[in-house]
C-alpha cells in the first residue's frame, strides 16, 4: 500500500530568498537530466527532471520530485508507479521535447520508446533506465515527492550522461580518475584549509 504524507513547508517562508535568486542558485547545481513517465499507451505522461536522486540502497529506492497539481503527478499517484530514464549525451531532443517544446500528445514520438514489463514507457539508449513502484508520496509546498521501490534498471554501457548546468546542456570531462591511495589531487600551495 502506498503512503501519502503531507508536509507543509510555510513555517519561514517570510525569511526565504527571492524566487529569482532561488532560479540563479539552482542554475549552478549540475544534474543528470532525466524523463519521469508513467502510463502506458495513448495514456502516457511525461515531463524532464533534475530534481531526482537516490534514497535507499535496502530496498532500492529513488525519489523524484513532480508538480503536484500536474497531469503527470496524477498518473503516477493512479498507475502505483514510474519510469526514470537518465538521458544521454546526443539524447537532447529528448530532454527538449519532454521539457515541454514538444505538445504532450506528440512527445513520445521523439526518441525510440519501448515498454517495461510493467507496461510503463522505457528509453531505448539512456544512461540508465528504471522501472519503478510507488511506495510513498509525499505532498511539499507546490511539488510531490515519490518514493519509488526499484524493480528493474537497465544500463548502456557506453553512455555518457546528460547533464543540466548554467540553464544549458553540459558534458562530462573525462580525466584521470581519483585515487584513494595517493589522496586524489592536492590542493595548489596558496591555498589553504580552516583546520576544524
Amino acid at each position: 500500500m502506498t503512503q501519502t504524507v503531507s508536509v507543509d513547508i510555510d513555517a519561514h517562508a517570510e525569511l526565504a530568498v527571492t524566487r529569482p535568486q532561488f532560479a540563479d542558485t539552482m542554475a549552478r547545481l549540475a544534474s543528470t537530466i532525466c524523463v519521469v513517465s508513467s502510463g502506458s499507451g495513448s495514456e502516457c505522461q511525461g515531463r524532464t527532471a533534475t530534481a531526482v536522486f537516490s534514497l535507499s540502497a535496502s530496498p532500492p529506492s529513488i525519489v523524484v520530485s513532480i508538480k503536484a497539481d500536474s497531469g503527470l503527478a496524477d498518473t503516477i499517484s493512479k498507475q502505483d508507479g514510474f519510469a526514470l530514464a537518465m538521458l544521454a549525451q546526443g539524447q537532447e531532443l529528448v530532454a527538449d521535447a519532454f521539457a515541454g517544446r514538444v505538445a504532450a500528445a506528440s512527445r513520445y514520438l521523439v526518441g525510440i520508446w519501448a515498454d517495461w514489463p510493467s507496461g510503463r514507457p522505457r528509453l531505448l539508449g539512456a544512461a540508465a533506465g528504471l522501472d519503478c513502484v510507488l511506495s510513498a508520496s509525499i505532498l511539499v509546498g507546490d511539488h510531490r515527492l515519490f518514493v519509488g521501490t526499484i524493480i528493474a534498471t537497465e544500463t548502456a554501457a557506453y553512455a555518457d550522461p546528460l547533464l543540466w548546468s548554467e540553464r544549458q546542456y553540459q558534458a562530462l570531462e573525462r580525466s584521470a580518475p581519483f585515487s584513494a591511495t595517493s589522496g586524489g589531487r592536492p590542493l595548489p600551495s596558496a591555498t589553504s584549509c580552516p583546520t576544524l
